[in-house]
């Protein structure tokens, strides 16, 4: 399946019809949203209209998102959590909204104030679940077994020995250009924000993805895809979603090994051989250092267990 633009329905009237068009537009030139990130706001955004419509009984337009009450958006709140949404993306989309409704008030559009007196639903603090060494090498060797065809088979392999390490998100590995391929010790990376960096690369990463591009049929021009699908277009997330699956299910690993699990599992193993939180920070591309904290606990617990195991006493 190739990627192609998502074409997101608004339930909106009037002027608030050029409003998220401009939102949209402020999205992607301003803020420099990822196409997952502007598609994923557009979605809550249009949730929230599409209640709104049952909700006031028509379309809305600005001046009735200017009037909404505290009670209306607790309305929303409820209306998602009985439809069995979770918690994290109803906060996401909230976040959605306290987005859209500042740009609207920025623009003149719309002045809300009702929106800032309504509490966020609570998350329970995660910590990243990182896949054991031997099993990420395990996963990276079976994902090449599993593949029939030659050149698909490196280009999965190539993929998971890029994630795990160099410590890339899925969508920016997948984002990569054939200009971008490795040649040297390190390779620029675009995160979020369309935020650059600059990771080092180990020559085992390097090899694998020279031995991919050495054997893939299609052409390496500059501008092309690094990871190609079977017709030659960027591959899908939903590809190695589902490979890493057939690998969770062929080596008995738990759920949470999925594509993002090698990324945590570069930064948990990176601070148990004593790398320091600034240097991982960088590495990984996190804006605040509260985000690579979480790994600390990580390790935290990792040190517990060994702890429980191997004390005499515990």
């Amino acid at each position: 399946m190739d990627t192609e633009a998502l074409e997101i329905s608004f339930a909106a009237r009037g002027d608030l019809v050029a409003a998220i068009a401009d939102w949209r537009a402020w999205l992607n030139a301003e803020r420099r949203a990822s196409k997952h990130t502007a598609d994923a706001y557009g979605r809550d955004l249009s949730a929230f209209l599409t209640f709104l419509t049952d909700h006031l009984g028509a379309q809305a337009d600005c001046t009735d998102l200017a009037c909404l009450k505290p009670a209306d958006f607790r309305s929303y709140l409820a209306h998602r959590a009985n439809l069995g949404i979770a918690r994290s993306s109803i906060a996401r989309g909230m976040s959605t909204l306290r987005n859209f409704f500042r740009f609207l008030g920025r623009t003149g559009r719309a002045e809300n104030p009702a929106i800032g007196t309504v509490k966020t639903p609570r998350l329970p603090k995660t910590v990243p679940k990182a896949i054991d060494q031997d099993d990420a090498m395990r996963a990276i060797a079976l994902a090449e077994e599993l593949q029939q065809e030659p050149w698909i088979a490196a280009r999965d392999s190539a993929l998971l020995i890029l994630l795990y390490g160099c410590g890339l998100r899925i969508g920016e590995a997948l984002g990569l250009t054939c200009a971008d391929a490795p040649t040297g010790d390190t390779m620029r990376v675009i995160g979020k924000g369309q935020k650059e960096r600059v990771v080092p690369v180990l020559p085992v990463v390097r090899e694998a993805i020279a031995a991919y591009r050495e054997i893939c049929p299609f052409a390496a021009t500059p501008g092309a895809p690094l990871f190609v699908g079977k017709r030659g277009k960027a591959l899908n997330p939903g590809v190695v979603q589902r490979q890493v699956r057939t690998l969770r299910a062929h080596l008995g690993l738990a759920d949470s090994a999925t594509p993002h699990a090698f990324r945590h599992s570069f930064a948990t193993h990176l601070l148990a051989d004593g790398g320091d939180l600034r240097t991982i920070q960088e590495l990984l591309g996190h804006a605040s250092l509260s985000t690579t904290q979480r790994y600390t606990v990580v390790d935290a617990a990792r040190l517990a267990k060994v702890y429980e195991k191997a004390h005499p006493r515990a």
